[in-house]
């Protein structure tokens, strides 16, 4: 029988067709097996929602990286106004920077007068370097470097309250973003006896020379603490025999009626706009609020804190 091979004499193997069989080539049991939940669109392979993850995630992370590099090099302070009311407040100054042919005002040179008589090296710089330095900002000739804030940790600030012989007196900031209003809960800290502060490590604002200057150099007298996670630092406190009270506007016992007041205590003050968050309120032992006129909804977080603050160190006096 003649095979279907063109070359001369071939034949056909006996059981044999001919032509290609079509066949699963072994790979439909694969192809009946599931694969499983269609992934989220930013999971997918090059998807749009993907991309804007992707991206999302990325300028995260550059925010990140860049506000670990100021952490590690210091701030940077530019414009007369700035330079001088931070010399004034004492706030720790590495080198105060002026352009080579400033015009010296009086701002200038009070300043030039108070860093040298605080023993600050006062570096005259081209004004090109000024500018880059600065990233081109409106510095009128006039910079100065902060170095990095040295923050203590939560526990240091427990020993430290131990040590004195006093009841412990801290405040704590939940989600508090204004570095105005840091360094304003600061001085109201330090003026009404208490022990530190802590601030979370994320969402909160830092040790800035804003928070720095509107602490009026008070920040220099009391320790600053940052806590990884402040609700276990919370838990922490409350272990060692600490009781933990937080400001809220809704809570049913007022200012007046803190009997806590002369306990070990932890003062928690909420953010600017949403006050305690629901997590923080519940690890709490005591919620109070502020008694305040009719038609006034609530207080800011700095004048808060300071009503409290002064509360309780009026009734320790007693």
């Amino acid at each position: 029988m003649a095979g279907n091979d063109k070359r001369r004499g071939a034949v056909r193997k006996s059981g044999t067709k001919k032509g290609m069989v079509v066949g699963s080539g072994g790979q439909r049991r694969k192809a009946l097996r599931g694969k499983g939940p269609t992934p989220k669109a930013e999971h997918r392979y090059d998807h749009p929602a993907k991309r804007k993850a992707d991206a999302r995630k990325k300028a995260q992370q550059e925010r990140e990286e860049k506000r670990r590099a100021a952490e590690a090099n210091g701030e940077l302070v530019a414009g007369r106004n700035p330079v001088l009311e931070c010399v004034r407040a004492g706030v720790p100054i590495s080198a105060l920077y002026a352009a080579h042919g400033i015009d010296a005002d009086e701002r200038v040179t009070e300043a030039v007068r108070l860093a040298a008589d605080q023993g600050i090296s006062v570096v005259e710089v081209p004004r090109v370097e000024l500018d880059r330095m600065t990233s081109n900002a409106v510095h009128q000739g006039l910079a100065l470097r902060i170095p990095p804030y040295e923050y203590s940790e939560p526990a240091d600030l427990l020993t430290a309250a131990r040590d004195s012989g006093l009841p412990p007196l801290l405040v704590a900031l939940d989600g508090v973003t204004d570095p105005r209003n840091l360094g304003a809960i600061v001085r109201s800290a330090a003026a009404f006896g208490a022990h530190g502060v802590v601030v979370p490590q994320r969402r909160s604002a830092a040790m800035s020379a804003v928070a720095w200057r509107a602490s009026a150099g008070t920040a220099a007298n009391i320790r600053v603490a940052r806590a990884t996670n402040l609700n276990r630092t919370l838990r922490s406190f409350q272990s060692e025999g600490l009781m933990t009270v937080g400001l809220d506007a809704d809570a049913d016992v007022t200012s007046d009626e803190l009997e806590l007041a002369t306990e070990p205590l932890v003062v928690v003050v909420g953010s600017e706009g949403r006050g305690l968050s629901r997590l923080t309120r519940q690890h709490c032992d005591q919620t109070v609020s502020i008694p305040m006129s009719a038609g006034v909804e609530s207080l800011n977080a700095s004048v808060a804190a300071g009503v409290v603050l002064a509360e309780v160190a009026r009734r320790r006096r007693l």
